[in-house]
């Protein structure tokens, strides 16, 4: 179905390929991963499936490209999208009605497709996808489940013979994404249709695929095989896959179902007592008082209330839509309030303007490409010094209340880029550019929106690694996440939304580990242990001294 034979390409004023010299095979029918670390060029690959590249991209190719017969790079997207349905990682992104069904039927209506055929494939494509009763919804109104799966809709709306999808479910809530998931697994095993996909979370899609694609050493190299052969041979492991490499459990077990015929032999010790975590912290840093707020006739968040004191990690999970992202808005200032108030230090920030609360908070929202307007990666940090009105360090130390820039990108992997226009760069790199330009000037409260979104395994632990250093030196950093094994490595505490509320609060062990939808794989397999990480799990069993 999928042929490559030495790919290169190389995006225009770059020097380096993006893929060097790939070649690979994908069966008809496959369900296959491609996967790696962030800016390895996964998202390349995907977009050279449909001539996405080089034809909207730019830039010079190379080798050769067969899709289901095709050659996309001399046939270009327009034709291929008839046989290669393409779903980007931000589905919002390429929606262009207003209403699920009229999107559906959009592409249909530019090919000309003849009116009775096109009801028939609208009509399939809403029925595959569980959708007919959304049909005449605005899709502005849709969970971030509902709109991936109308985003899907739309590409099958052609019956293409391959769906590629590129990060799918990483803005989606843990049930949203297993929706999403089970949708593809169905299109996979009920119409035969091959499907590839790059994802970074990989427990959340490792029980489904047939084939993974690991692309390494900057798109030079690839291995292909089943999951369980390129796991065994790649540190990109996620949580359940890791403790079974290092127990040396065999065969490695891609499920909690399958880890848990393994961890039944183990005796678990009586968890620690642990002494729950306040509700409301003693002199908070960041206090927001019941919080009233929404849009339009729409209330989002009823009455929140939330204290964080210096040197703590907070984080806030709940499904698509419940009010996570409304919360950090409104206290950037971003929205305004309906009701309640937010004080930093004890200073009412209530009402003031955005510039003056950024001095003291630093907002990194779920896009990042709205922070990112400058020439160079380096550019955008030192625009947030000059914004602040500190200097630019040009003799390796960083000014008073700041970071060094230079030091700060390297600290988050992307000081190579430094010279780089941001938006050539991956989602993940972006992410992190993003990062950098917020904090550089240390402030004492932080807000993140999905900052692991687009990050690999190694990346998300170097991130980690950074913001428990912010964390411990008193930085009070509030983390709105779907990531709940990301929450379970940094929280001093959690909160749970839903529904514009806050319904539960306390020790991560605690609330995580007693959620049959928030719980990370540690605490699925060691249930009532307190165990949320790999590493609670070897310190509880005693292994490796």
């Amino acid at each position: 179905m999928i042929s490559i034979e030495n790919l290169t390409f190389t995006y225009p004023n770059s020097e380096q390929p993006a893929l060097q010299n790939l070649s690979l095979e994908i069966a008809d029918g496959d369900f296959a991963l491609v996967m790696g670390v962030s800016g390895v060029g996964k998202s390349t690959l995907l977009r050279a499936l449909n001539g996405l590249v080089p034809h909207f991209s730019g830039g010079r190719i190379g080798g050769t490209v067969r899709v289901a017969g095709r050659d996309p790079i001399q046939t270009g997207p327009e034709t291929m999208s008839r046989f290669v349905g393409f779903v980007f990682q931000d589905p919002e992104a390429q929606f262009v009605m207003d209403v699920v069904e009229d999107e559906i039927a959009f592409a249909l209506e530019n090919a000309a497709i003849p009116r009775p055929e096109m009801r028939v494939r609208v009509e399939e494509a809403l029925d595959l996808l569980d959708l007919s009763p959304l049909r005449r919804r605005r899709v502005e109104t849709l969970s971030g489940g509902e709109k991936q799966r109308v985003a899907i809709a739309a590409a099958l709306a052609f019956r293409p013979r391959v769906l590629v999808l590129d990060e799918p479910t990483s803005q989606l809530d843990p049930k949203s994404a297993e929706d999403v998931l089970q949708s593809l697994v169905r299109l996979n095993a009920d119409l035969g249709l091959t499907i590839v996909l790059a994802e970074h979370r990989l427990e959340r899609v490792l029980p489904f695929v047939d084939t993974i694609v690991h692309l390494s050493a900057g798109g030079t190299a690839v291995m292909t095989g089943s999951p369980d052969e390129i796991l065994a041979e790649t540190s990109l492991v996620p949580p359940l896959v890791e403790l079974a490499k290092t127990l040396r459990w065999h065969p490695l077990p891609l499920t909690v179902k399958a880890g848990k015929r393994f961890s039944r032999r183990i005796e678990v010790p009586p968890p620690s007592p642990q002494m729950p975590a306040p509700a409301v912290p003693a002199s908070p840093l960041l206090r927001a008082e019941k919080l009233v707020a929404g849009y339009g006739d729409i209330s989002v968040l009823n009455g929140v209330s939330i204290a964080i004191k210096k040197g703590e990690l907070v984080t806030v999970l709940g499904r698509n839509g419940a009010g996570k992202t409304t919360l950090l808005k409104c206290l950037m200032g971003l929205l305004p309030l309906r009701g309640g108030k937010v004080e930093v230090a004890g200073e009412n920030l209530t009402g003031a303007p955005v510039a003056r609360i950024a001095r003291t908070m630093g907002y990194l929202p779920q896009d990042p490409n709205a922070l990112l307007f400058a020439d160079s990666v380096l550019e955008e940090v030192t625009i947030t010094l000059k914004n602040h009105g500190l200097p630019v360090p040009h003799n390796g130390e960083a000014a008073p209340g700041a970071l060094n820039p230079r030091q700060l990108l390297e600290t988050l992997g992307v000081g190579r880029y430094a010279a780089v226009y941001p938006r050539d760069l991956s989602a993940g790199e972006r992410q992190r550019v993003a990062l950098a330009a917020i904090t550089v000037t240390k402030p004492s409260v932080l807000l993140l929106d999905e900052p692991t979104r687009g990050l690999d395994y190694r990346a998300k632990s170097d991130l980690a690694a950074l913001l428990r250093g912010w964390r411990d030196e008193g930085m009070a950093i509030l983390l709105v996440t779907h990531d709940v094994e990301f929450a379970a490595q940094l929280a001093n505490r959690v909160l749970l939304f839903s529904q514009g509320e806050i319904i539960a609060e306390g020790d991560p062990a605690a609330v995580l580990g007693s959620s049959p939808l928030f719980a990370p794989q540690m605490a699925r397999l060691f249930p009532e242990s307190g165990w949320l990480t790999v590493a609670d799990v070897v310190g509880g069993l005693g292994i490796g001294g």
